[in-house]
């Protein structure tokens, strides 16, 4: 027989379903994404460490799992939602079902509760703090500790997610995902050097710097602009991460280090923390935006492209410095969605161009960075 469980809201909102992972107790900001595909890779974002994902389309999981297409080494995210998980996988690289998966790595997540409801209630109030339990059922008690729950602000995440040690990485991308006309020479040693700060990065991403004829070094996030440097790399590239970026001051810090000194693309939190070094602050944005199916004018070019997005903080477009340009907005609510140094080579987008299962409309962005370099 199916186990009961609950997704209870700061506001006092309390969502009964039934549970299709691991038994237990998770806490954390209630978000929603938009896309229709790709579950597998935003389990494994770990820019979703802290939060507990709503999925908006219907149903989830039709197509399965497989182990190539993860972008971390494990699910970082606290708890997962969906109307309906799929009894049935078909697809010819599945490897496991949805809910066999989340119990293997202990993921509480609940289906059979009205997502569009909570999706609703989310887009209204705002993102909340939320308590997803399979073991204490009572509303009033999970209510209170959704209360008491530590949200995002303030937190420093990054610290729980980033790796502790230097290594290279070499892997291409998958040939599921590949795309003609990407890659401009074979990574050998003559090839340019990319030191990637890793604040929890999607995989997909050193892939795609590896496909684009790249070496790449991943640093933890923590390193400092003299631990890069020695390295003496041909570019610095900021990852993506989860959570707040004003706690994450010691990568603002490392970045103001690099500033002028070598060419710089930032994407997500790494767009973020770029913005704070040149001193531009970020904000909390109500709900957020992600999902597959974003638009964001490229102000450069006028070209209007469909991105990925996962991010719930942005920068502040009247703390703007003189010495940044806005190349990229938000067409859904003008936020400012890419930016470049007027002076220095960096550059950085807020959304995600490596972004598998898709869309595809901003791998541009990874040429850029490698004509910046090789100029």
């Amino acid at each position: 027989m199916p186990s009961t469980a609950k997704l209870a809201l700061e506001d006092g909102a309390v969502f009964t379903g039934v549970s299709i992972g691991a038994d237990g107790e998770v806490d954390g900001e209630v978000c929603f994404n938009t896309s229709m595909t790709g579950y597998q890779e935003i389990l494994t974002d770990p820019s979703y460490c802290g939060q507990i994902v709503t999925m908006t389309y219907p149903q989830i999981g039709n197509y399965g799992v497989n182990a190539e297409d993860v972008e971390s080494e494990k699910p970082h995210l606290r708890g997962f939602v969906v109307r309906e998980h799929s009894r049935i996988q078909s697809n010819f690289r599945c490897e496991s079902s949805l809910s066999e998966y989340l119990k293997q790595h202990n993921i509480v997540a609940i289906e059979s509760i009205d997502t569009r409801a909570l999706v609703r209630r989310l887009r209204s109030q705002g993102s909340m703090r939320g308590v997803l339990s399979t073991t204490d059922l009572d509303d009033a008690s999970l209510v209170a500790r959704a209360k008491a729950s530590p949200g995002l602000v303030g937190r420093d995440l990054v610290r729980e997610v980033a790796p502790q040690q230097a290594a290279a990485w070499s892997e291409p991308l998958s040939t599921w995902t590949r795309l003609d006309g990407l890659q401009h020479s074979s990574a050998d040693d003559s090839a340019p050097h990319v030191a990637a700060l890793d604040f929890g990065m999607k995989w997909n991403i050193p892939r795609h710097l590896v496909n684009m004829g790249c070496r790449v070094t991943i640093l933890p996030g923590s390193a400092t602009a003299a631990d890069v440097l020695a390295l003496n790399p041909d570019g610095v590239f900021l990852s993506n991460g989860p959570g707040d970026p004003e706690p994450v001051a010691y990568a603002v810090e490392t970045i103001r280090g690099l500033l002028g000194k070598k060419p710089i693309f930032g994407i997500c939190l790494g767009h973020q923390l770029l913005s704070l070094a040149c001193g531009a602050k970020t904000f909390k944005m109500k709900f957020g935006h992600r999902g597959a199916n974003q638009p964001v004018q490229d102000l450069t070019t006028g070209k209007v492209e469909i991105t990925s997005q996962n991010h719930g903080f942005a920068v502040d477009a009247d703390s703007l410095p003189a010495d940044l340009e806005v190349t990229h907005l938000s067409l859904n609510d003008q936020t400012i969605e890419g930016v470049q140094h007027r002076s220095a080579p960096a550059f950085s987008v807020q959304y995600h161009p490596e972004a598998s299962a898709g869309p595809h409309d901003s791998h541009y962005l990874f040429d850029r960075f490698w004509r910046m370099i090789k100029n």
